[in-house]
């Protein structure tokens, strides 16, 4: 049996060709069940894997890659089809599971102390796993174990699962030094961010773990910290990890405070938590920095955007197209501010430039859908859609989009045909249960107008537009007095929101309690006059008893009289704006 090393240090450290004898020797000596630990790095763990299959032809040799969160690792291997066939079965990818343990206690949301103070005595479910069916590996599995690990899973088992660590066989360190740690960290940081954007989620959970095991390695020059830092917080946003990301980027900070990549993934994160104005000035430094860096100034845009200053956001966009003109997000990011501001022919013009770049960009022909939509060019949205189906016939949203259109069209059994197809993709998409709730009470089929309101209420509950429309069909049933209730539900959630105290002032007209009636109706209609049109009111699926008491309400002379002096009131202003811009002119 090799001596085991029980610290790590440079002075002691064999030579690869020497550990790998030791390991060889003993491989070939176990006969049956044998537990290995093998420190090394992955391109180490290749090379150890094909010399022993090439060393001890006579061995069947497999590997059981774990490439994602692993509970319960007995059950892995006893389930493995050609179990019967493997004398050595080399094991890689255990780091996964040990990680995931700490993501997952963030997720609980406790903060990065309680993190490091229960992983510090927490043991990881698979960890848990492996100490308690230690004796059944022995017993079922003529097998000899070798796990591959970097040095943090192998300090974890120590720790953690000592019962099962105890058993081992051997512990071979294979030698990692400064070098190249250096060079691993170099090959890391040669990937652009960008690079990222592409691969899928389990990828990005390997660079995420190999990025990891280079900032928990103490011999990581201090110098490329800060780079795998920033790469680290990408990722961590990708996952939605933002506090960990902000973290990460304050810790790349203290070592680069110039650091424009960090400044901006910093400001995307602040971003992610919805802290807009943070975020804005995390994108401002970056472009101290490095004013033409484009990714901040679209960045900067989108959270000018969240914040409802329109104008502002266009500039953001327009300053990252003079430096990247062919910026296809830029161009849609312009598109949807624009189309805030309802100036929805140049949105329409933005989203046009963006696919002139990518044609195959779904989310530019939706929003250009939409754009039309509002502009009731009903026809060439639903041609847009489609477009956008096309390159993504999975997207739900472009189903749901489309089928508002339908409605639009009275086109009804269509309109219901494409929510049914985004909820078939996205069963708790709300809108598109609200969508076919609108269309069933465009049809009078009350009864499942209501069930598809409700569905859509169980997935978001505060939602006043759906509370406000089930108290539409209420009233349509006859049922008045539960469709005030609705409506009163509605204005508790939104004070602000209009349509509930109007129909409430129809409601309370047609019950006979006039003077309450004429007041709620009369504080609507001083904020917002078009409510006071027949034709607005249809529009937001006013059913026709409803409307036809709206009518009534709305020929009463007080109401008229309000509406009349509404108007004047309206071209008064006109006219002063015209006389003083004719002044400012001359």
């Amino acid at each position: 049996m090799k001596r085991e090393k029980a610290v790590w240090e440079e002075d002691v450290q064999s030579t690869f060709a020497e550990e790998y004898q030791d390991l060889l020797n003993v491989v070939r000596f176990i006969e049956g069940f044998g537990l290995l630990f093998v420190e090394c790095s992955p391109p180490q763990g290749t090379e150890i894997i094909e010399k022993i299959r090439q060393d001890i032809p006579q061995e069947r040799v497999d590997v059981l890659r774990l490439d994602k969160t692993t509970y319960n690792f007995y059950s892995l291997v006893k389930d493995l089809p050609n179990l019967a066939e493997i004398d050595v079965l080399f094991v890689t990818g255990l780091e996964y599971s040990l990680y995931q343990y700490e993501e997952e206690m963030k997720e609980r949301g406790l903060d990065s102390n309680e993190i490091i103070s229960i992983s510090r005595r927490g043991v990881p479910p698979v960890l848990i796993n492996l100490n308690q069916q230690r004796e059944r590996f022995r017993d079922d599995f003529d097998i000899c174990f070798v796990f591959l690990l970097p040095r943090f899973a192998v300090d974890y088992l120590i720790k953690r699962a000592p019962d099962f660590f105890d058993w081992r066989s051997g512990l071979f360190l294979f030698p990692i030094n400064e070098e190249y740690v250096r060079q691993e960290s170099l090959d890391v940081c040669a990937k652009e961010l960008d690079d990222y954007i592409e691969l899928t989620r389990q990828q990005r959970k390997y660079e995420w773990c190999r990025i990891k095991s280079l900032l928990d390695d103490e011999r990581l020059p201090v110098e490329q910290k800060a780079s795998l830092l920033v790469r680290k917080a990408f990722l961590d946003r990708k996952f939605q990890h933002n506090e960990e990301a902000i973290l990460a980027c304050d810790e790349a900070l203290k070592i680069q405070a110039n650091n424009y990549e960090v400044w901006n993934n910093k400001g995307v994160a602040l971003k992610n938590l919805e802290r807009y104005e943070q975020a804005v000035a995390a994108y401002e430094k970056a472009l101290e920095i490095k004013p033409d860096y484009y990714y901040a100034w679209n960045n900067k845009g989108d959270a000018l955007r969240n914040l409802e200053r329109y104008e502002q956001a266009i500039v953001a966009y327009e300053k990252a197209l003079e430096i990247k003109p062919d910026y296809h997000y830029a161009w849609r990011n312009k598109g949807i501010a624009l189309f805030y501001l309802e100036r929805y022919e140049q949105a329409i013009a933005a989203y046009e430039k963006a696919l002139e770049i990518k044609p195959d960009y779904h989310y530019a022909w939706k929003n250009k859908g939409i754009a039309l939509f509002c502009l009731e060019r009903y026809e060439q949205a639903i041609t847009t859609f489609e477009k956008a189906l096309e390159i993504k016939p999975d997207y739900h949203y472009a189903w749901s989009c489309k089928g508002n259109t339908f409605l639009q069209l009275k086109l009804y059994q269509q309109a219901i045909a494409a929510y049914e197809k985004a909820l078939e993709i996205k069963p708790d998409y709300h809108y598109a249960w609200s969508g076919k709730g609108n269309t069933f009470l465009k049809l009078k089929l009350y009864q499942q107008a209501i069930a598809a309101y409700e569905k859509a209420l169980e997935i978001k509950p505060n939602r006043e537009y759906f509370i406000s429309n089930l108290g539409l069909i209420k009233y349509e049933m006859g049922k008045i007095d539960e469709a005030i209730k609705n409506w009163e539900a509605a204005i508790k959630i939104n004070n602000q929101f209009v349509e509930p105290p109007l129909a409430i002032g129809v409601a309370l007209y047609k019950k006979g309690e006039n003077s309450a009636g004429l007041t709620m109706a009369e504080t609507v209609l001083k904020l917002d006059k078009s409510w006071g049109n027949l034709q607005r009111l249809k529009k937001e699926l006013w059913g026709d008893k409803l409307l036809a008491d709206a009518e009534k309400l709305l020929e009463n002379p007080q109401i008229k009289t309000l509406l009349s002096q509404t108007v004047e009131e309206e071209r008064s202003k006109e006219e002063k704006m015209d006389g003083d811009s004719n002044s400012n002119q001359l």
